[in-house]
Formats: structure tokens, C-alpha cells, sequence
């Protein structure tokens, strides 16, 4: 259940109803936007009547949720959700752009790719330290030595830096280095990591599974919000079909259902979508006109001696027309390219 707090209500009228619902074992959520409180009433109450709370000071409106996803839900909101990641906000009128490495190689290379992702228009720095890899015999990435060299790049170029976790283990060295946590597809429903981030501070950045249904992936997201944080960002990174002409199916009919669905900001990452870098400009634009609020794009100084991953990344004059491009499809659609 969703309570809707009258635009003016109070802090008193706002607790009494918070102290109401707890009295009728309910586990409350607050959620303070801009010019509304919003209430989400966590369990089932048989025979509970709604209109109690509907009659109290302050209520403009309860609502029941039918989906398994309370939190997550766009259920009693009138807007979507804006994250704020320091001084940036992901979400919104604005659409966000996250580049980088998909392997850490030298710090070199790092450096030298933040700085030129910058210089074309990227906000987010992103960079796996980590590679879980499904053969054993390929790149597993430079681990510790690799949270400096990121954290270095994305101060000298004035971007924030997104960092994967994938065991409880590395969730708090990593936040010691990141800006958000990453969840890449394979984790998605390991529900101890992510119930362990809920306990984080920092927003999460959650990919869909390969065989994720957007029904399990919004599951997955109140996973998080339920064990505390709300600050959640979804990411689609194409699914598995039967076709073999790409690496995987980019799903940007989930863009719409997620935006129906869910008040979370939603990233789309074509080249992981896709496997082949001939597809990631136009699928990007597609993105953005399907209504996602941030793309994610893996750059690379050489793409075909890349340790992981060259065939979907673009080189960095790519990634300069990518930005001109997807800035074109934003102002026809009445949105701005961050920064």
C-alpha cells in the first residue's frame, strides 16, 4: 500500500500517519521528494480498511499495490525518481552518459581514457578491477592495484566513478574507491549481495540478467530497497535469445515497460546488448528516443588489442560521434545531454 501526503502536510501529520500504520504492523518506507512525502506500507493485513488512513490529516490519496515490487513501484508516484550521485543527478530531464574500460589494463590507458570520454561529454567513469569470467583461461582483470588507477582518472577528469562488486567481500573496499556499485548481470539475483548493498550508502547501479524477466528484475531492485537503500539505477544489457547474429538481444521494449512499471532511472548498455561495435551508435540513439535516462559505452584506445571485450568497444573518435548523435536524438525528444 501507498500513502500520498498532501503537498503542505506537516511533519506531524506526516509521523501520526507513519505511527498509525505501525500500530497496524505495518513496516513503513518514507520517501521525501521535492514537493511530496510518499509512504510505503510494507505487508498483508487481512482485512484491513484503507480508508482509516485515507481520513487522517495530511493524507491525499492511498493506493493499493498489486505488484510484488512495493518499493519500486510506480504506484503513488508522480515522478520518476532522480538519484543523485554527488553534485550529479541521474535521472530526470537529463540523459547521462557512462563510458569506459571494460578491463584495467595500465594506468596509462586508464588515465588517458577518462580523459578523453570527458572531453567528449561523458558524466560517469566505469572500469572493471574485477573480470568474473565464464572460462577460467581468459583476462580476469588486475584486482587491487586497480581501484587507485581508477580513482585517480576519475578525479583528474572531473567524473564519477562506477565500480563493480560482485561478493559481500568487495562491497566495502570498492566503496572506499567508487562512486556507485555496480552489479553486473551474472549477480542479479544473488540476493545476499543484494541485501548486503542495501546497507550501503552509495546508489546501485543493477544490470538485468541474461534470463531475467523486467518482472525479476524490478524483484532483484526491491531486494536492495527493502534492506534500506533507495537509490537504485537499472541498467538493460540485452538478454539471451535464439538470435545469433548479435552477442546477446538488446531488449529496449524493456525501457518502456520498466518506465510504466517502475519510477527507477534506467541505463541501457548497447555494447554489452549487442557484442559488435557496428550496432552501439544507432542503438544508443534508439535508447535514448525508447525513453532511458543514462547509455553506457565501453571505449578503448585500440579496441582490437583490447584484453576484453575489443569487439563491442568503440575507439575514441567513435565515441566523440556517438556523443554528437545521441545529443541530436535527446533535443528531439525535449531532453539534454549531461553535463
Amino acid at each position: 500500500m501507498v500513502v500520498i501526503m498532501k503537498k503542505k502536510a506537516s511533519e506531524e501529520d506526516i509521523e501520526a500517519v507513519i505511527t498509525n500504520l505501525n500500530a497496524f504492523g505495518f513496516d513503513v518506507h518514507r520517501s521525501s521528494g521535492i514537493n511530496q512525502t510518499v509512504l510505503g506500507a510494507i505487508g498483508v493485513r487481512p482485512g484491513f480498511n484503507h480508508r482509516i488512513i485515507r481520513g487522517l490529516s495530511g493524507v491525499a490519496d492511498v493506493q493499493r499495490v498489486t505488484e510484488p515490487y512495493k518499493l519500486a513501484s510506480r504506484v503513488g508516484r508522480e515522478t520518476s525518481s532522480v538519484v543523485g550521485v554527488g553534485n550529479l543527478e541521474i535521472g530526470g530531464s537529463a540523459i547521462t552518459v557512462m563510458a569506459g574500460l571494460r578491463s584495467i589494463e595500465r594506468e596509462t590507458r586508464v588515465s588517458e581514457a577518462a580523459t578523453r570520454i570527458a572531453a567528449s561529454g561523458a558524466s560517469l567513469f566505469r572500469g572493471s578491477t574485477l573480470k568474473p569470467r565464464t572460462s577460467f583461461y581468459e583476462f580476469q582483470g588486475v584486482e587491487q592495484e586497480g581501484f587507485r588507477m581508477m580513482r585517480r582518472a576519475a578525479d583528474e577528469s572531473a567524473l564519477k566513478l562506477v565500480m563493480e562488486v560482485s561478493s559481500m567481500a568487495q562491497v566495502e573496499p570498492v566503496s572506499e574507491h567508487a562512486d556507485v556499485l555496480l552489479v553486473q548481470a551474472h549477480n542479479m539475483q544473488n540476493f545476499e549481495l543484494l541485501r548486503g548493498l542495501g546497507q550501503s550508502k552509495k546508489p546501485i547501479l543493477l544490470e538485468r540478467g541474461l534470463a531475467a524477466t523486467v518482472q525479476e528484475w524490478l524483484m532483484a531492485a526491491e531486494h536492495i530497497m527493502r534492506s534500506g537503500n533507495e537509490n537504485v539505477i537499472l541498467c538493460e544489457r540485452g538478454i539471451r535469445t535464439f538470435e545469433s547474429a548479435t552477442r546477446y538481444t538488446l531488449d529496449l521494449s524493456a525501457v518502456s515497460v520498466a518506465k510504466i512499471k517502475s519510477h527507477l532511472p534506467i541505463f541501457v548498455d548497447p555494447c554489452q546488448g549487442t557484442g559488435m561495435r557496428d550496432y552501439v551508435i544507432s542503438l544508443a540513439c534508439a535508447a535514448v528516443a525508447a525513453g532511458a535516462d543514462g547509455i553506457a559505452i565501453d571505449v578503448h584506445h585500440d579496441p582490437p588489442s583490447a584484453s576484453s571485450n575489443g569487439l563491442q568497444a568503440l575507439n575514441f573518435d567513435q565515441f566523440a560521434e556517438l556523443i554528437v548523435q545521441v545529443r541530436k536524438v535527446a533535443d528531439a525528444v525535449g531532453r539534454r545531454l549531461q553535463p
